[in-house]
Formats: C-alpha cells, structure tokens, sequence
C-alpha cells in the first residue's frame, strides 16, 4: 500500500465515503473529524497528503494549513462548500496545493490526490541563470536571498524557468500548474504571475526583470533587465 493520506473531514460519512475510495485505489487512511489535534497528528505522523477540510470544529483548515507550513511542506488539498473566489486563494497563498469545492465526486479528489502527489515526485534538472529552484522545499535562491513559494506559484515559475525566452501562453501555463487540466481563467494566471513577481522581487536586483508579459499571447522567462513589458 502506499503512504497514508490524511483526511481531515468533520462529516463523518463524507470522510468514510473518500477513505473507502482512496483505499480502492491503493492509499492507506486516517480520518479525523475535528481540527483541534491535527497539527500534532501530523507532526507525529507524518503522512504523503492532506485532505482538509476548511470548516473544522475546533481548529479551522486555514489555521490548520497556515501551522503546517511553518514545520513542513507535505501536499495539502483543502475542500470546502465555501464557493467565494477569496477563499480559494487565501487557501494557495497559505500553501495549499489544491482545492477541490464541494459537492465532489470522490473519483475527482482520488484523481487530484493521485495528481499532487506525482507533481511532488518529479525531479528535473534546472536551467543555470540567476535563480536555483528547490524542488523539494519550493524554495527559490538568488543572490539576494531565498524565498519560499506556494506550490502554485513554484510551479509557475519552474515551467517558465526551464523555457527560457520561449513564450508560453496561459493555456499552456493552466496545464503545467494544473494536472488535473481543470479550467481556470486567464486573470487567475495573471493573478499568480503578479504574485510571483512580487516575491521575486524580495530577492533580485531592482533592474533585473525575468518574467515578462507578451501581449495577447502569455509570458516568457528571460534575463533582460527591461521593465518596459512588465504589467
């Protein structure tokens, strides 16, 4: 059996129903049903994956997921019926890998379980240049220091990393970041891009520019020093 994913689900026959699926497909389980004891669970435990719930009684999922991320950088999936488009994002900006909105199919978070943990036993070479990316700890280098990225936003990085001064567009980027090829819209790419160069921005020379826009079309990774493109 492979490592087990915890589930931190506070409807018990919702978190029965996801850990019968999981195991179907080969994943050992562990639920809990409340927040409060989870961060010590995973700090004891250790598991491959997440499953968390946002409303939680006890502890909620963001305090969950933002006291997780002091310690460790284990894949997160958060679930919720919350809907709103600031409760997703807040969910990625804490550092969760993905999210999954109920009511959901347990096929489709069995497919996104499946597909965070293959995008974190990837390990490919980078490209030379100015920043060293850390596929296991998300974090990136420079000569001015390190940051540490969501998964979101080093995934985006890394894709226009290893092409540089090739133009992706965002369709190309959604599938890069997104392995379950789900549909986002281009302000959510943008959104990412505007982050990440925010956080670049904490660790590079003022004149060096790497990521810049092509309008109409997507972005390139490209050490060029010029702001003129940058949105």
């Amino acid at each position: 059996m492979s490592d087990c994913i915890l589930i931190i689900e506070d409807e018990t026959r919702l978190a029965s129903l996801l850990a019968d699926y999981l195991k179907a497909a080969d994943y050992r389980t562990h639920c809990l049903n409340r927040g409060d004891g989870a961060v010590d669970w995973i700090r004891a435990n250790t598991p491959a994956l997440v499953l968390l719930d946002l409303m939680l009684p006890g502890t909620d999922g963001i305090e969950i997921c933002r006291q997780v991320r002091t310690f460790s950088d284990l894949p997160i999936i958060m679930t919720t019926a919350r809907v709103e488009e600031i409760d997703r994002l807040l969910g990625l900006e804490l550092g969760a890998d993905d999210y999954v909105c109920k009511p959901y199919s347990p096929r489709e978070v069995v497919a996104r379980v499946k597909a965070v943990l293959r995008r974190g036993q990837r390990r490919e070479p980078v490209p030379e240049g100015p920043l060293q990316l850390d596929d296991d700890s998300l974090r990136v280098r420079a000569s001015g220091g390190e940051i540490q990225l969501t998964a979101v936003e080093f995934a985006l990085l890394r894709a226009l990393h290893r092409a540089p001064a090739k133009i992706l567009s965002r369709g190309q980027l959604m599938d890069k970041i997104y392995d379950d090829h789900r549909v986002v819209s281009d302000r959510t790419i943008d959104s990412h891009v505007k982050k990440l160069r925010r956080r670049l921005a904490e660790i590079l020379p003022p004149e060096q520019e790497l990521i810049h826009s092509v309008y109409g079309v997507g972005y390139r990774y490209e050490d060029t020093g010029d702001h003129a493109d940058r949105n």
